[in-house]
């Protein structure tokens, strides 16, 4: 027995002074550029964090939507993150991956087992080649043995295991946050959307009652004379046609607000949103901070997530390179044997069995390096995969930032349109009034003016939809130092 402990204190000291084969891991350098090439839009023109080398993100925190100002869209978001089924789903996956370190964590321990057994065995007297004098009653066989099996990580495989699973789970983490910044995003854009939706039917709603006042002035024009019965076809035609607008908005609010409602873990038949129309007249363009390219290593899960798996897929070609050494393993067995339950448990009942075992393949037609050759194209391209998704992200960043700064400028642009329309519009329905210009004059200045206070509209969806998509590009709030230390 003393001999038996002396073995199991060699065996938790010889793992501590095993060596690891395979490359350590180094973070690989991404193609990063010293700046952005867009810059902010002239709202942004107060704030330096848009500066190289003072990257501010004093205002955008984890619940980065509440920037907007707006308390609606605040309590929907509130409920994504406990009702949200595809978030769920992720949330899982990271609770998968993290007791898959606990898993892979039980190899740098021994497997002890026990399989108590029972049995009783009587020969036959007519059995071949077998002396009848020799039968018995049956003799009993008791056994209670345990047994030991232990693999010493001489080479790291199995820490490098545990290694790549945390990493692994890591990178899962980072998912979930990537998937709750992408569901969050998703649903700030649908409710702009909504409310864009429902700020077109009110405009449709105004010019519809427009319309129908100008009906009434060119049918009362006919009945006196003054006008032909064209000018009634036009603006029934006119009224009409606004109409039909105004009820397609309908399809279009009704997909936004089901979608909101999946969004928040709802059926579409419990949600009812109230019209909130959006105000062009103090549109609500949140002034968003912003990082260095360098940073944004840091801010993005999605990054954070890929740099995590190409750690993980490094931790695998140590794995692959441990497969060419010996490797040492211990097997024991201790218990206590009787022929019957009087002496099943006596002290010369004992027995126990122990020693190492070596194993190393001598020939394998390849397949060691086949399998080895296989974990370093899967690192080189979770390294490619990792760059990409870098590259990806300053591509969204400047995507973002042009679409605010072209947006902005746009709408000044379309402000200035939209004035000039509905000027030239009072224009023409005076000179018609006054039996100056014929109804058509009237008739295009309505779709023109029309067109332009939708365009309004549209540009101001636009840019909240800009905004949303460049706070999800920056990450949202979130840092790498938010992953988990599991």
């Amino acid at each position: 027995m003393r001999r038996l402990f002396d073995l199991v204190i060699a065996l938790v000291i010889l793992p501590l002074s095993g060596c690891m084969v395979g490359p350590k891991y180094k973070t690989p350098a991404a193609i990063v550029a010293p700046s952005f090439k867009e810059t902010p839009p002239a709202s942004f023109a107060e704030q330096d964090g848009w500066k190289p080398g003072q990257p501010s993100d004093t205002k955008l925190k984890g619940d980065w939507w509440t920037i907007f100002g707006d308390p609606q869209l605040n309590a929907l978001e509130a409920q994504v993150d406990g009702a949200n089924q595809s978030l769920k789903a992720a949330e899982a996956s990271f609770r998968a991956a993290r007791a898959q370190i606990g898993y892979e964590r039980s190899n740098e321990a021994p497997t002890i087992g026990a399989g108590p057994s029972i049995s009783a065995v009587r020969e036959s007297a007519n059995q071949p080649y077998f002396s009848p004098t020799l039968v018995n009653n049956g003799s009993g066989n008791f056994i209670l043995p345990v047994d030991l099996n232990y693999e010493v990580d001489l080479w790291g495989r199995i820490r490098r295991t545990v290694t790549a699973a945390r990493e692994q789970a890591q990178a899962s983490d980072a998912d979930l946050e990537n998937a709750r910044l992408s569901l969050h995003a998703e649903l700030a854009m649908n409710y702009f959307g909504l409310r864009s939706a429902d700020a077109q039917e009110k405009l449709l709603d105004d010019t519809v009652k427009a319309y129908e006042s100008a009906l009434q002035l060119t049918q009362d024009r006919f009945e006196g004379g003054a006008a032909p019965q064209s000018d009634v076809s036009q603006a029934q035609t006119q009224l009409n046609q606004a109409r039909v607008q105004r009820t397609d908005l309908e399809v279009q609010r009704a997909q936004f607000e089901h979608a909101i409602a999946v969004l928040i873990g709802k059926p579409p038949a419990e949600l009812t949103l109230p019209p909130l129309p959006l105000n062009l007249q103090a549109p609500i363009i949140p002034q968003i901070p912003g990082i260095v390219p360098a940073t944004l290593l840091e801010r993005r899960p999605d990054i954070a997530a890929d740099e995590r798996r190409m750690a993980s897929a490094n931790e695998q070609i140590g794995i692959a390179q441990a497969a060419y050494y010996p490797t040492l393993s211990l097997s024991g067995i201790m218990g206590l044997q009787g022929s019957s339950a009087l002496n099943w448990f006596n002290w010369p009942s004992r027995f126990w069995a122990v020693g190492p075992t070596f194993s190393e393949t001598l020939f394998d037609a390849g397949r060691r390096r086949s399998a080895k050759n296989i974990t370093v194209a899967a690192y080189d391209a979770n390294v490619a995969n990792y760059r990409q998704t870098v590259l990806t992200g300053f591509q969204q960043v400047e995507d973002n930032l042009a679409a605010l700064r072209v947006l902005e400028n746009e709408a000044q642009q379309q402000h200035e349109a939209t004035a000039s329309a509905e000027q030239s519009l009072d224009l023409f329905q005076t000179r018609y009034e006054g039996g100056v210009d014929t109804y058509l004059q009237v008739v295009t200045w309505e779709t023109a003016a029309l067109n332009n206070q939708r365009n309004d509209l549209d540009i101001l969806q636009r840019r909240l939809d800009a905004s949303v998509l460049l706070v999800k590009a920056l990450g949202g709030g979130w840092a790498t130092t938010k992953l988990p230390h599991v």
